[in-house]
């Protein structure tokens, strides 16, 4: 025990996806770790509990198809240790070909390992100012929805003004208020069974439902914020704004899904993914709108075999703020302060706040910035996961960028347009095989990397 009071202290501030990880990594790397999260002193419009690891928006954790770039970047995160992909994996519910999770049991396997390492301390505290912590390296992860002292605080380190865009919530409703004998069950294409239940329209009900989600009411904006939407996850009605078509070929799309009462494929399609193991309530996948309360209920219940839907979560957006992270971060998620030295402080930022977007990322982030700033604390020096790697393809995409450069910086999900490309890729026609090839170089660049970085 005096061999672990002795050891450095490295605060963490964010109970959501990145902050436990990154308490975790450090943990595992010798280092003390005092874990700060709001909840549920001061609660945020999107959370719904205190519990650590909340997954707010969707409860799924993106594809597990072999070879695709989310695949690729959880496969690095199990290998390199990530406590919250062991309790993804724990928590699993069927998804078809996603990582599609109980969101309770996933909280709660997160909660009991944080909970039972004695190296790690849960303080439920609001941390309005990196002052109150003492010198040292420090791992801030509020998210999105960072309070608005703190945001204060961490724009006057950085000399730069915050950014943000909106995002979006899914609405979710009970289970045994969907009318199954309107909806069929299936995967598209057959990708793991039939996980999910489909809401199958005709071209008439899909246009009276577009002309009704565009005469319906949204909250308003406040008049000094510009809608900066994410644009992979657009609210309904900006959707619809954009025409019908973009709605029925984005998040209503019916390719891959075959109504077997009809025995062909429905003009468009609202897919319902089950939100827990017991199966009681289910997730209205790519619904996310900015409606009032009224005018959703209404406009949903035109979906074919929601009639009758009682919601548990009606859909929501919110502002989200992140760093400019090529302008204030370097190539260690370090945030360079605005006026050189920061008193000692070294601040690792990590999740959607340094511009990530999507729950893995926030996760590989996480798990990275706890790294360095372990690192940081034993006085070490940690590289930085290869350019070819995943991991060191998000790391590259918020790196600081040549003097002059003027392309705005937009959060990013992992695709393989952030992994490099060589010139053998370009002999490879067939886009799997590209791509499966872009993997395997991957996972042996992040292996390497592994063996050398200890």
């Amino acid at each position: 025990m005096a061999e672990a009071d002795a050891a450095p202290l490295v605060p963490v501030i964010g109970g959501g996806l990145a902050g436990p990880e990154a308490a975790w990594q450090i943990a595992r790397a010798g280092c003390r770790v005092a874990l700060y999260e709001m909840r549920p002193r001061v609660s945020t419009p999107a959370h719904r509990t205190a519990a650590l690891g909340e997954l707010v928006c969707s409860n799924s954790l993106k594809s597990e198809a072999p070879h695709s770039a989310p695949w690729l970047l959880k496969q690095e995160l199990r290998a390199a240790g990530s406590l919250l992909l062991a309790c993804a994996d724990g928590a699993a519910v069927p998804g078809g070909q996603a990582l599609t999770v109980d969101r309770v049991a996933f909280s709660s396997a997160i909660e009991a390992a944080l909970a039972g390492d004695v190296r790690i301390t849960i303080h439920r505290q609001e941390v309005t100012a990196l002052d109150e912590l003492p010198p040292g390296p420090v791992v801030v992860a509020t998210g999105p929805l960072t309070s608005a002292p703190l945001a204060a605080d961490l724009r006057h380190r950085s000399g730069a003004d915050g950014l943000y865009f909106y995002d979006a919530i899914s609405p979710i409703v009970e289970a045994d208020s969907v009318d199954r004998s309107r909806v069929f069950a299936a995967s598209r294409y057959g990708h793991g069974g039939d996980d999910y239940l489909n809401c199958p329209f005709d071209r008439g009900e899909f246009e009276r439902f577009c002309a009704a989600l565009q005469a319906a009411e949204s909250y308003p904006l406040h008049s000094f914020e510009e809608p900066r939407y994410f644009e992979a996850c657009l609210p309904l009605e900006e959707l619809a704004r954009r025409g019908a078509e973009t709605l029925r070929f984005g998040p209503f799309k019916p390719v891959g899904l075959v109504d077997p009462r009809s025995g062909r494929r429905p003009y468009a399609a609202v897919q319902l993914r089950r939100e827990n193991r017991r199966t009681d309530s289910y997730n209205l996948v790519g619904c996310q709108n900015h409606l009032r309360t009224a005018a959703q209920a209404r406009v949903l219940r035109m979906i074919p075999g929601l009639e009758q839907a009682r919601f548990l979560r009606f859909g929501q957006v919110h502002r989200n703020t992140y760093l400019d992270a090529p302008r204030v971060l370097n190539g260690r998620l370090e945030l360079v302060a605005a006026g050189g030295a920061d008193a000692g402080r070294r601040i690792f930022i990590a999740g959607q706040l340094c511009g990530t977007e999507g729950y893995v990322e926030a996760i590989a982030t996480g798990l990275l910035a706890g790294r360095f700033a372990a690192a940081a604390a034993l006085g070490r020096d940690l590289p930085p996961p290869p350019r070819a790697t995943a991991l060191g393809s998000l790391l590259q995409y918020m790196a600081p960028r040549a003097e002059g450069a003027s392309a705005a910086y937009i959060p990013a999900n992992m695709t393989f347009d952030l992994l490099p490309r060589e010139a053998a890729d370009a002999a490879i026609r067939d886009r799997a095989a590209r791509r499966q090839a872009q993997c395997q170089r991957a996972l042996a660049a992040f292996a390497a990397w592994r063996r050398e970085a200890g």
